[in-house]
């Protein structure tokens, strides 16, 4: 009971952070470090990864009639979303750095970066950035206000910048959505690229590192994927709704602010109390 209270714990912070651009990875250290799992260390590595599933279902939920580029005629027959199918290609072409900067890196960044300071210095710097981003912002009218707007030139450099999130803390939200307001997107339709983008990004992580596992799971495990992954679905529900209306009105100046802090929190606890 304690470890499914536990998982569902973890669901919760999943499903909150992943798609606020303040780092998952920052916080499940943190919460690790107090309600640590009973299990093995590569059945956690699974876990953090895979509960994103139940995020990524959240997506689509939401956004399921902009996602899927087929519907039905008025007077029957198939209609074929063009406007869909082209962001879908955007998606594809942002998705493309990352995908191999993944697949370059991903050992080794998770050999030798996944630290507390790293994380502190990723949130720190990213939470600056925000803070700077914005308050540039104010002085300039964003040249892309819908989400199909962006073109394949804006699509890639978004791609560029995600590349960043393999660096923990970073936050591959956060680094998506500074990202595409540097290129003149506005707040909204960074948001819901960002997004849209994470559906094949998150989903292809997580079949990885299932593959990478490579072993079935114990009946105790495969309860503790699918707790987490159901939470992590019904808190992303909320947290992506209140998000998106929290943007039409407000930048993301308190994200910076909050990544900032919880950075200087990381340090001085591993490096001052611990």
């Amino acid at each position: 009971m304690i470890e499914l209270l536990k998982t569902i714990f973890l669901g919760i912070v999943e499903g909150i952070t992943e798609w606020l651009p303040v780092s998952s990875t920052g916080h499940l250290l943190l919460v690790d470090e107090f309600l640590q799992l009973d299990a093995a260390k590569d059945f956690k590595d699974v876990f953090f990864y895979v509960i994103q599933l139940g995020a990524i279902l959240a997506v689509v939920f939401l956004f399921w009639d902009q996602l899927w580029p087929f519907g039905r005629k008025p007077k029957g027959g198939i209609l074929v979303k063009e406007k869909t199918i082209s962001l879908w290609c955007k998606v594809v072409v942002a998705c493309i750095p990352g995908a191999l900067a993944a697949v370059l890196l991903e050992d080794w960044i998770d050999e030798h970066m996944e630290t507390p300071v790293v994380i502190a210095a990723a949130l720190i710097a990213y939470g600056v950035g925000f803070l700077v981003v914005e308050r540039w912002n104010r002085s300039r009218q964003p040249r892309v206000g819908k989400v199909e707007e962006i073109s394949y030139p804006t699509a890639l450099g978004i791609g560029l910048f995600q590349v960043l999130s393999i660096i923990p803390g970073t936050s591959r939200s956060g680094a998506c959505i500074i990202g595409a307001l540097i290129l003149g997107v506005s707040r909204p339709a960074a948001a819901r690229f960002t997004f849209q983008m994470a559906v094949p990004v998150m989903l292809g992580m997580s079949l990885l590192k299932l593959l990478k596992f490579g072993r079935a799971f114990t009946g105790s495990e495969l309860w503790i994927l699918l707790l987490g992954s159901a939470m992590a679905f019904v808190v992303s529900m909320v947290v992506i709704r209140g998000l998106m209306n929290y943007i039409r009105k407000h930048g993301f100046e308190v994200f910076g602010y909050y990544r900032i802090v919880l950075g200087i929190i990381i340090l001085f606890y591993f490096y001052l109390v611990r």
